[in-house]
């Protein structure tokens, strides 16, 4: 077994063995720190939601700080929260699911119907309306996400367009940093990311933000970096596994934030929306046999 100067094991030793992440734990337990000891106490009564927490929601159940929190997963091996629970729910899905009963159809129609009704429960109608009208008064709209967040970036494009509303759509994130270094206090930046951690998405709105863009986060974490920048956040409601990533379900908590916005936007210019829809239906017309 090999340790670091610590006394924890080093990244090697939990690669090379493949050990599952609560064995890593257990074995380690001797030389926890108190705060350390609340993080693994945590984690050990709560291993289906950890899955689920952003680093902000597990430093906040823990009680411990999120330097703390990350520092922990480095001392036992890990490269950082992120890569325990990729591991941990490798872990989790070897336990026995009583759930297999249901088809695949049931399953999904479920997961679907539950994941609108639980988004609709958490929408914020004042902050959802103070959006539309904020990105309806701006003439600078940018829209930016990565990866599976970045479809549902390119959807609400296409919506918007639509209706006759210009806005940028930006999923590469060299773009969006160049982009967000020539924003201005006129910049409305639409941010979507399910867990609300992508990297890439916080350093352009942190970029956006200290140019005095407003920030607009479509998300499903009350609490997490990229919340912490922004100045209005419109909550889904879908918590993914890090195997689950980009999941139908996820998708579509996100459309249906997008298409409230959208609905929004369109109720407030009906009369613009309605000829622009005929224009685009005529146009369109002819790429039809």
């Amino acid at each position: 077994m090999v340790k670091d100067g610590d006394g924890m094991l080093n990244k090697d030793a939990v690669q090379g063995n493949k050990r599952k992440p609560t064995l890593i734990m257990e074995q380690n337990k001797p030389g926890f720190t108190k705060s350390e000891h609340k993080i693994y106490n945590y984690i050990n009564e709560n291993k289906d939601a950890v899955i689920y927490n952003s680093l902000t929601e597990l430093s906040e159940a823990s009680g411990v700080a999120e330097a703390t929190v990350l520092r922990f997963f480095r001392k036992l091996g890990f490269k950082g929260f992120q890569d325990f629970k990729f591991l941990l729910a490798q872990e989790q899905i070897m336990v026995p699911n009583h759930d297999n009963d249901r088809t695949i159809v049931e399953k999904i129609r479920s997961h679907i119907v539950q994941a609108v009704n639980d988004s609709a429960e958490m929408v914020d109608l004042d902050v959802l309306n103070q959006c539309v009208d904020i990105i309806d008064d701006s003439q600078d709209v940018v829209i930016i996400g990565v990866g599976s967040s970045g479809i549902a970036c390119e959807d609400m494009h296409n919506r918007l367009m639509r209706i006759g509303k210009h806005a940028e759509v930006l999923t590469d994130p060299h773009f969006q940093v160049m982009r967000a270094s020539t924003m201005t206090e006129d910049t409305v930046v639409i941010a979507v990311s399910l867990s609300g951690s992508t990297k890439d998405v916080y350093d352009t709105v942190e970029i956006a933000k200290a140019n005095g863009a407003k920030v607009i986060a479509l998300t499903n974490y009350v609490k997490s970096p990229l919340t912490r920048l922004s100045d209005y956040v419109l909550l889904s409601s879908v918590k993914e596994s890090p195997l689950d990533n980009g999941t139908l379900v996820s998708k579509i908590s996100q459309l249906y934030l997008i298409d409230l916005i959208c609905t929004g936007l369109t109720m407030k210019n009906v009369d613009r929306a309605k000829q622009i829809k005929m224009k685009i239906s005529e146009n369109a017309a002819n790429k039809l046999y």
